[in-house]
């Protein structure tokens, strides 16, 4: 990737470390690749007392990315990335059938101090999403956009910074028509950023409203990681992350509410294996 990255990247490393990898249901994957490019995954999960199930196939020509899934509710979803059909550019085009109405045309273009992004849906009277920020690898200034050309309405816009250096990285986001202050810090404690501590402080002006959460993650051993998470609600969350062997890893997570004890806490199990 060139220069200041997508909009979408401003804040991702706090957003990844607080809310990636935790699940509160029991999901298991098996993925299998070939020497010709052709890759399989199926995934189990179960959500409450309901099961669901789904296998997609991954095939991979030169600069081609095509990606098709089936689940058991008879949806088929694909999706085709083709990257630099023009220079620094990347074209993604998705659709789930029997869905007439979900198509998406996504066009990326990366440089040096700028990227852009524009989303349009395959409909008529589609909703227009545009992106850009502008900067270095090192700072960003961006912006993002939606709008409905059925009702000639903007449905979000939202504007940002995000500074990012080797030990630390840190974003302000104006979101929800701009109602919504979203500020975090990373600090990690390693020259890998295997371990991690993290901070951030959603303000809703409308409301009155104040979410402070800290989070961490500690790198046990090579295989091992362990993340944890509290808010000011009251909810804490733990994770612990094991490779059993290369690209095959297990994940439990749980919650519950400091607050509230008499509540049932929240467990999951995630399985993900590559033979």
């Amino acid at each position: 990737m060139k220069g200041p990255g997508l909009f979408s990247e401003i804040g991702k490393n706090a957003k990844d470390l607080l809310n990636r990898d935790y699940t509160y249901d029991q999901k298991l994957t098996i993925s299998t690749s070939s020497a010709s490019g052709v890759g399989l995954t199926s995934a189990a999960v179960k959500k409450g007392g309901l099961y669901s199930f789904d296998i997609g196939s991954q095939y991979k020509y030169k600069n081609t990315l095509i990606d098709v899934k089936v689940d058991t509710n008879s949806n088929i979803s694909t999706t085709v990335t083709i990257s630099d059909i023009l220079p620094y550019t990347k074209t993604i085009t998705s659709f789930k059938l029997p869905d007439y109405n979900s198509g998406k045309l996504e066009v990326q273009y990366f440089h040096d101090h700028a990227s852009f992004a524009s989303v349009v849906a395959l409909k008529q009277s589609p909703i227009v999403e545009l992106s850009g920020t502008v900067g270095t690898r090192g700072i960003a200034f961006g912006a993002e956009a939606s709008f409905n050309t059925a009702s000639g309405d903007f449905t979000k816009y939202s504007a940002g910074v995000g500074l990012t250096k080797p030990d630390y990285s840190a974003s302000i986001i104006l979101e929800e028509k701009l109602d919504t202050l979203r500020a975090s810090y990373v600090y990690h404690l390693d020259e890998l950023q295997k371990s991690s501590v993290v901070a951030e402080i959603v303000r809703r002006f409308s409301t009155n409203e104040n979410i402070f959460t800290i989070g961490t993650r500690y790198a046990v051993d090579p295989q091992t990681t362990v993340k944890t998470r509290l808010n000011n609600s009251g909810k804490l969350a733990a994770l612990l992350q094991h490779e059993l062997k290369p690209k095959s890893v297990l994940t439990l997570s749980g919650e519950f509410d400091t607050k509230a004890l008499e509540r049932a806490p929240k467990f999951g199990l995630a399985l993900a294996l590559r033979p």
